[in-house]
Formats: C-alpha cells, structure tokens, sequence
C-alpha cells in the first residue's frame, strides 16, 4: 500500500510532531505552574524518551486520520472536523498509554494534563492550518487597488462566495468585487472575503445608481429565470451590462472553476422555468459498465446523450449516424475533451437493415437510444417520402434489429408534435411511438420498450432561438408567425437527463412524458432576445408576423385527450397511458407505407399516413393508471 507520507509531506509531518511535544510540555507547565516547577514524580513525564513516545503515537494517529492527504493551504471545514477527531483519538490513546505504563518510578498521569494537552494540540493543529491557508491566499498590495472591471455580485451564497475569492485571487480575471447584494436583508452590510453586502435585489436600482460598476455578475446558479429577469430589468434600466454564472447543468459538466464560466445572460438564463434536478445515481446504475448505442449521435439530442452517457460510466458507446462531419465532432469531443476513448464512430443509415445487423452483432448493445429523425416540419411537408422513410421505417428497422439481438432496452426520443398530428412530422413520430407501444406491449420479448416525448430544446439546430439569433445579428427584422402562438421549452441537458431517467422506468410500451413548465410566448422570446442584444424591439430591431407556416399549430400538447397521465418516481417524468395499437394491423400498414415509398407515390404517401393516424386500430381500452409511484432503479 502506497504510504500517504512523502517527500512532499515530510514538512507536515515534523511541524505536527513539534506541535505535539510543544503541547505536552506546555500542559505540564500550565498544570503545575503555581508551584514554580514540575514535581520530582512527574519529571520522567516530560523526558524526552516519554515525548518522543508521545509524538511516535500521535502521528501515527494522525496518518490513519488522513492528515496528510491534503495541502494545508486547501484547508476546509471539513478538513478541521477531521483533524479535531484525530487530535481527540492521539490524545486519548497517548494518554492512556502513558497512564497504564508510565516510566519507573513515576506517578501516574494526572487527569488534568490530559485535558490540557488535548486542548492544546487541538489549537495548535488547527491554528497552523488555518495560519498556512491565510499566508498562502494573503492579498498583495495590488491587489488592494481596484483592477479591470468592477463588479457587484447578485447571490452571498456558496458560489457567490467562491467567485469572489477567486477573482480577487486571480489578476489574470480582470474583475474587482465592489459589493455584494443578496435577498436575504439579514445579509446586509455583512462582508463576503471582505466585500460588504450593499442591499437586496428589490433594492438594485438605487445600488446601481449610488455604485454604478462596470457589470452586474448573477452568481446564483439555482436563480429562477422570474428572479434573473428581474436582474437584467434593473441592469438594463441602469445601463449596466450583466453576466451569470451557468446554471446546475452547465456547471457540473463544465470546468471545476466557477469565475471561467462567467458568460453574458442568454435566453434561457431567463424563460421562468425551474431547475431540474435528477437521480443522476439511478441514471448511472444501469448503465454503468454497458455497451450503448446512440443514433443520431451527432444531432443536438443524440450528441448530449454521448456525453451524458459517457459521464455515466458506460463500458463502451457506440455512435450510429449518416452525417460524417457532426459524427466526427462529437467522437473526437467525447475522446479529447471529455477522456472516453471507448467511443466508437460509425457513419450508417438507420434504414440500412443490414448494416445495423452487423453493428449490433459486432458490439451486441445493452441500451439502444434512438434520436436519429428528421424534424424540421416545412422540410418534412416538402419531403414526406423521406419524413415516412428516415423516421417510420427506420425506427421499425432499429426496434427489430434491437429486439433480434436481444438488447435490454430500446429508448425512443419522441415529440409532442406527435400528439394531435397535422403536419407530415407528427404524424411520422406519432407512428414511431406506436412501434414502441406495439413491441413494448408483448409479454414474449426480453427487450424493454419505451419512448419519450417532450418539446422543443433551447439550443438544438434550427430551433426558433437559433433563428432569432441570426436575424438579431443582422439587423432584423425578427419574424414571428403568430402573436399567439406558444412553445414549450426545455434545455438540452435538462431533457436528456431525464431521456436517461426514464429510461430506467418501466418498459412495457409506455409512453413517457417530460414536465416542459409553462408554455412560453414566441412575441415575448423575441422581445427578450432583442433586449438582451442591447437594442429595443420595434423602435431598433423590427418584429414582423408572417403566419404560420405549413402543418405548425399556434400551441403544442404534451398529451392526448385519450391518454391517462400518472405519475412515477420523478416529479418531472409522467407516465400517458392508452390502449397499444394493434401489432397486426399496424405491420400490415407499415408494409403499404414501405411500398408507396419505394414506388415513390408521395400523394398516396401522405394520404396513407394521414389516414393510419386519424383511425388507428387499437387493442381493448385504456385501464385506469393505479401504479402511484414506481422506485427507479
């Protein structure tokens, strides 16, 4: 076993053992210092052969403890719980070694001097610690003087605490902390390292206005987006640009430095939606030392589910897609950037049976996780062969090739423009989950099917922000196709740790869906990310209305009028519940469709499709949900 003492550690060691003959004397002297000197009995207590007996013991002790595993300049509270435990053990067995066979004639070892040198060593261990991280961390003199940007920091919690520290440890930053404001008025004129508590949010405007900073820093990364809107709203009032600190996702994947991760407010920083939090132990448990499939692995969906299984612990993770370049990109991040060498890129198509008959044979996936689809709904209007082809055919290619070669779980990326199909799109998902319920419905079948619906995600390719973006940066104007129309929303990460999740609950066809929060108004998206450009809607950037386009609805579903909701384990995951298609009657439809497809009969095509998705066949009648909440495992 590898010693925990090295040549590094070897300082700790002899100041320790200093420390402890220092304490052990100078108990002796406390104790018996109205007498002027120690008594004749005692003195074989305090010679050295007794000392170094004592100190011999006691870091012993303290290398059990774990005393020198760390630095002392990186002393923590925890760090001191620990060494008041260990100084407590030293002391108690020193002790009682001393007593139970002290020296030749000697008395035995007086109660009070045990005391007193427990007392001691406890101050002076913790004292030089404490003493080490305060030399090391000492503020030099320039950085007594205000350098860079000044800032106010928005939060006196824990993060906020640590960017302050960090900037004033870091000249390279360029940041100097001028004030702190938090919504706790307890906190205030509190100081933070030194940076005194101006007030509380309510009271920003005024803040900014007596000690006007160069940026306003949001260091709450568990802030609703109401609480960082209402931020921005006062900064922009006062002409203050304002930055934050990424929220729970990003900070956990991310770099272990917080001030690094200082960027300017986004979109999403302020929808209004909640953090949302996952069993990320649960997620890990099964898939953990498992072989993985992702399709689409290098879209917006299957890229986050890489990295997201690749943090888990996976054995090996194989990447299916048909666009080289992004397949490329998300391999050689999984392997640089995140050190998982066990990605294995391979360019295929999803309808291509043989070719995934050979992947799965080669690696015999344990989780199967299929995003590949297309899902731009005008592109879909004016392809729907490839819509029908790429999305239905090849998720009843995947399901069967899965089934074939007996994976244990098949997890379906789903939307909720499946619900209430009018465009071509929809229509095609609301088949793939079909598949899904048909499979998963079969008692005969080792391989657990379930599939997942949720909205759209902020920062996938093509969606809405992406394309304000580019109209903002551009001058405008901003085009909104409805002043009504709504949208759910949800971060990438968010929803796939919860794709991961679900994919641990169940398995019988059901159909999960994703709590989106509340719709958000695609007029007050735009005039959001005007603000945030630093410009005004209307007045410098134009908002112009279009209408809607082919096959898009003013307000999306989460679930149907014939689905029964209940819940599960997750507060964020239901369960919709609804009688499976008929397996038959849904192979002998998806044999047409396959037909038509190759005959290149679009018409027929997406009558065919329309028609499957207003009278499908079902099998007996949706039970009432009485599973309340299932333990995800």
């Amino acid at each position: 076993m590898r010693s925990p003492v090295n040549r590094h550690r070897i300082w700790q060691l002899a100041a320790d053992g200093a420390l402890i003959a220092v304490a052990w004397l100078l108990a002796f002297q406390l104790r018996f210092d109205s007498y002027g000197k120690i008594p004749p009995f005692y003195e074989k207590l305090v010679n050295w052969r007794t000392v170094f007996l004592v100190v011999a013991i006691k870091l012993v002790v303290f290398t059990a403890f774990g005393f020198y595993n760390s630095w002392w300049r990186y002393v923590s509270t925890r760090d001191m719980w620990g060494a008041a435990q260990g100084v407590t053990v030293a002391s108690l067995a020193a002790s009682l070694v001393v007593y139970f066979f002290p020296p030749a004639d000697t008395a035995r070892l007086p109660r009070g001097i045990a005391i007193l040198d427990w007392l001691l060593l406890l101050a002076l261990v913790a004292g030089s610690r404490l003493l080490a991280r305060t030399i090391f961390e000492r503020p030099g003199a320039a950085s007594l003087v205000a350098r860079g940007k000044e800032v106010i920091v928005v939060g006196a919690g824990d993060a906020g605490q640590l960017v302050i520290r960090e900037m004033q440890k870091s000249r390279p930053l360029g940041y100097t902390p001028i004030g702190v404001v938090d919504d706790d008025p307890r906190k205030k004129n509190l100081r933070l390292h030194g940076v005194r508590v101006l007030g509380t949010t309510e009271e920003l405007p005024h803040i900014l206005r007596d000690n006007k900073p160069d940026e306003l820093l949001i260091a709450i990364p568990s802030a609703s987006g109401d609480v960082r809107q209402k931020v921005v709203e006062h900064a922009r009032d006062a002409q203050v640009p304002v930055k934050t600190l990424p929220g729970l996702y990003e900070l956990i994947s991310g770099d272990a430095n917080l001030a690094a991760q200082i960027r300017p407010v986004q979109v999403e920083d302020i929808l209004g939606r909640e953090p949302v939090e996952v069993d990320f132990e649960g997620i890990s448990e099964y898939l953990r030392g498992q072989t993985v499939l992702v399709t689409g692995a290098g879209g917006s969906i299957g890229s986050e589910l890489c990295r997201q299984v690749a943090r888990a612990g996976a054995g090996r993770l194989i990447l299916v897609d048909q666009a080289e370049s992004a397949l490329f990109e998300i391999e050689r991040e999984l392997v640089d950037e995140r050190n998982f060498p066990a990605s294995v890129p391979v360019l295929a198509d999803v309808c291509n049976r043989e070719k995934l008959r050979s992947i799965f044979e080669r690696y015999r996936p344990n989780a199967v996780f299929h995003a590949a689809a297309y899902k731009h709904v005008p592109m879909m209007e004016a392809n729907p062969l490839e819509g029908v082809r790429n999305n239905v055919l090849g998720t009843k290619v995947v399901a069967e090739v899965a089934l074939e070669f007996e994976a244990q779980r098949f997890v379906l990326v789903s939307t909720d423009k499946a619900l209430i199909a009018q465009a071509v799109y929809g229509q095609t998902k609301a088949l793939c989950e079909w598949i899904v319920e048909a499979y998963g419905s079969r008692e005969d079948i080792p391989t657990r099917f379930v599939a997942v619906r949720f909205g759209n995600v902020l920062d996938s390719a093509g969606s809405v922000i992406q394309i304000f973006k580019r109209q903002i940066a551009k001058g405008g104007p901003v085009t909104v196709t409805n002043p009504e129309m709504t949208r759910y929303f949800m971060t990438t990460p968010e929803a796939v740790s919860l794709v991961l999740q679900a994919g641990s609950i169940g398995g019988r066809g059901e159909i999960f869906v994703l709590d989106m929060g509340e719709p958000v108004s695609i007029l007050d998206l735009a005039h959001n990310m005007i603000r945030l450009s630093g410009r005004e809607p209307d007045r410098e950037i134009p908002i112009e209305f279009i209408g809607a386009r082919a096959g898009e609805k003013l307000h999306e579903e989460l679930w149907g009028e014939d689905e029964i909701v209940g819940e599960t384990g997750h507060p964020k995951i239901h369960r919709a519940r609804r009688a499976p298609v008929d397996g038959v009657w849904l192979e002998e439809e998806l044999g047409v469709l396959e037909q038509l497809v190759e005959q290149g009969e679009t018409l027929e095509v997406v009558s065919r499709l329309s028609k499957m998705v207003r009278a499908p066949r079902r099998v007996g009648v949706a039970q009432e949900d009485t599973v309340s909440e299932q333990t995800l495992h």
